[in-house]
């Protein structure tokens, strides 16, 4: 669970991504869910966005993703969403540290 200090971190970084995951008319399927879960295991943080004809709402999608793939929504606007996962091996990522 991220503090909202990391989110805010988080969403920092994200402003200069690109978007690499589209979700279309076929909504959520298994390669939909594979494609995130390699590029979360390569990169940490991605960005993704459902078209026009998604099914689904951006909301919808990013919460359907997130337990599939053990990641973490940071955040959605519009049609676009952010997700996180920090690599076990070598993350490349550092978060601020939580207060508690």
């Amino acid at each position: 669970m991220l503090t909202s200090k990391q989110r805010a971190y988080l969403r920092g970084i994200a402003n200069t991504i690109d978007t690499i995951v589209y979700i279309g008319k076929g909504g959520l399927n298994d390669q939909i869910i594979k494609q995130t879960d390699d590029a979360l295991t390569a990169r940490e943080l991605i960005k993704g966005k459902c078209l026009e004809n998604c099914p689904l709402s951006s909301r919808e999608a990013a919460d359907s993703i997130a337990p599939k793939v053990n990641c973490d929504v940071v955040q959605v606007i519009g049609s676009k969403f952010v997700l996180y996962r920090p690599n076990p091996d070598e993350p490349e990522i550092v978060l601020p540290k939580s207060k508690k």
